[in-house]
């Protein structure tokens, strides 16, 4: 019995080998390479335009036409950099600032305070502004330009900047209403039902509940709005005075009649487009959430 024991002790003592790996073999059969080649293609179809831009930038014009188009500047310059500040860069940055500004403020203001009476209220009339904003999704800008031109005609607002802000904020509410009222119905009833308990009225529960809820929302549908900072249309047909140029209108000052300085518009895109980058960079975490949150629901 003895001996028994001790011929089993070694073979018990002795450790289990180790089991073949099988979930990094069912990873390599998962993987999606068409997805990852159709990925690779699109990310080179993005930054290969960006450095294009951002290379060309710091070229001369006749190192432009003399380099090739993809190869980094033999001599890299500033000049095209100095030139576009130099061009009353400033006025133009100030002005698409404020019609930025202008717009997007009072944008997301008017529009939460629609979303949360449309999604809070009851009655008629607030199904039918609903449906009048919904509406205004199936009007594009490019349609209704003449309508616009000849509204602003008539309130003496032409050649002003308040002829870019108030038709910006119009063609932006109907979509800011739609995304935040969407958010704002999944705060659960039992938060509005409690604070209404500790004696708020909507007003205050508007503002001290739904507004820290969505937040994440409102940052999505700034940065959205922002994109009046490239906006062309608008302040090519109701603007005609120089110093009332945006940043978009300002690349006609490097454009000659016989040719273009292809180095200083460039430098210019770089400029303008540095303040979107600089205001995605800080909300990216509240853009990814708001954009995001539907999925994990």
């Amino acid at each position: 019995m003895s001996a028994t024991l001790t011929k089993a002790t070694p073979a018990a003592l002795k450790p289990a080998e180790p089991a073949p790996n099988r979930g990094l073999g069912r990873r390599i059969r998962k993987l999606n390479l068409p997805g990852g080649l159709a990925g690779w293609i699109w990310l080179a179809v993005i930054i290969i335009p960006i450095y294009y831009i951002v290379i060309t930038s710091f070229k001369s014009q006749a190192g432009y036409f003399s380099e090739n188009p993809l190869a980094p500047p033999t001599n890299p310059t500033l000049d095209n950099y100095r030139m576009v500040l130099e061009a009353d860069f400033a006025r133009y940055f100030l002005n698409s600032a404020l019609v930025t500004a202008g717009a997007v403020l009072p944008t997301v203001l008017f529009s939460f305070m629609a979303a949360f009476a449309i999604v809070r209220g009851r009655g008629k009339f607030l199904k039918l502004v609903n449906g009048l904003f919904l509406m205004g999704l199936a009007i594009p800008l490019q349609a209704t330009i003449i309508p616009v031109y000849l509204l602003i005609i008539r309130l003496n607002l032409y050649d002003s900047l308040l002829a870019l802000i108030l038709p910006s904020i119009a063609f932006g509410i109907p979509l800011t209403v739609l995304i935040l009222a969407n958010f704002i119905r999944d705060v659960p009833d039992e938060l509005f039902e409690s604070m209404r308990l500790d004696g708020c009225n909507e007003w205050q529960t508007m503002w001290r509940l739904a507004l820290p809820l969505v937040k994440p929302a409102i940052v999505t549908v700034a940065i959205y709005n922002g994109g009046v900072w490239n906006g062309f249309l608008l302040p090519l047909i109701l603007t005609q005075s120089p110093e009332l140029r945006v940043l978009p209108l300002a690349l006609w000052t490097f454009q000659g009649q016989y040719s273009v300085n292809i180095p200083a518009v460039l430098a210019s895109v770089v400029l303008t487009t540095l303040p979107i980058l600089v205001l995605y960079i800080v909300g990216r975490r509240q853009l990814l959430s708001g954009l995001t949150a539907g999925f994990s629901k």
